[in-house]
């Protein structure tokens, strides 16, 4: 059971519901990973329940996203057999003042790229302490690497000034492994000025598959924090 009388949680619950909200019918949804887009997902499921919600079907962005929406009676569907997005609601783990963003902290970072592009509106559901004045402030840049690739993959994101690890699981022996098979390089930039110009370098690098760097997409944030012990949302 969850604790609803933990603000934190509470607060979370919120910002999910807050972005859930935003789903009309008739739409396709971008079902984002992580845990108050967990909420959103959940929220959507109980509109669809009570018939406010008609005609809805969703896109998952990694399994934990594919598993709460069977769970919560979303149909889905795949890229393969529609063009567009109407809306996708994600978290973040870094927001600048840009609207530019650090996600992958779940390592479904590629996926949620694919999926959040595709989207004519895309909301990001965050709480305060994921707001930065620039990236790469207190969150490592993930980086999804082919295993064949790791070493020289970390030897180029060295010499671009980053100080690069191989994340590895909790709980499991050994390195997380992504829903495509690959692994995650967390890189560490002491500044990260121009994230839209080391986005695509990154992205040059054989080997790599994508990096957690998100420029331009985010449409609107949702920010959620604890005043005087309740849960207040604002919208960036």
């Amino acid at each position: 059971m969850v604790d609803t009388q933990d603000p934190v949680v509470t607060m979370k619950q919120e910002v999910g519901k807050a972005a859930a909200r935003r789903v009309q019918s008739d739409s396709v949804v971008g079902l984002g990973t992580g845990s108050t887009t967990a909420f959103a997902i959940q929220y959507i499921g109980e509109r669809l329940k009570t018939g406010e919600l008609k005609n809805i079907v969703g896109v998952p962005t990694s399994f934990q996203a594919e598993v709460l929406a069977r769970k919560y009676g979303i149909p889905l569907t795949t890229l393969d057999v529609i063009e567009k997005l109407d809306i996708a609601i994600d978290g973040a783990d870094e927001v600048d003042p840009q609207k530019n963003l650090i996600k992958g902290g779940g390592a479904a970072h590629t996926r949620e790229k694919i999926v959040d592009s595709l989207a004519d509106l895309f909301i990001v559901v965050v709480d305060q302490s994921k707001l930065v004045t620039k990236l790469g402030s207190t969150f490592a840049l993930p980086v999804e690497v082919l295993p064949m690739a790791i070493t020289p993959v970390m030897h180029q994101l060295e010499k671009l000034g980053g100080k690069p690890e191989l994340r590895m699981g909790v709980k499991k022996d050994g390195p997380v492994v992504t829903d495509q098979g690959n692994l995650v390089i967390d890189v560490k930039f002491d500044s990260i000025d121009d994230p839209a110009s080391l986005e695509k370098i990154i992205n040059n690098i054989p080997g790599v598959l994508e990096n957690g760097l998100f420029v331009g997409l985010a449409d609107i944030i949702l920010v959620g924090s604890i005043q005087d012990g309740k849960p207040v949302i604002e919208e960036k």
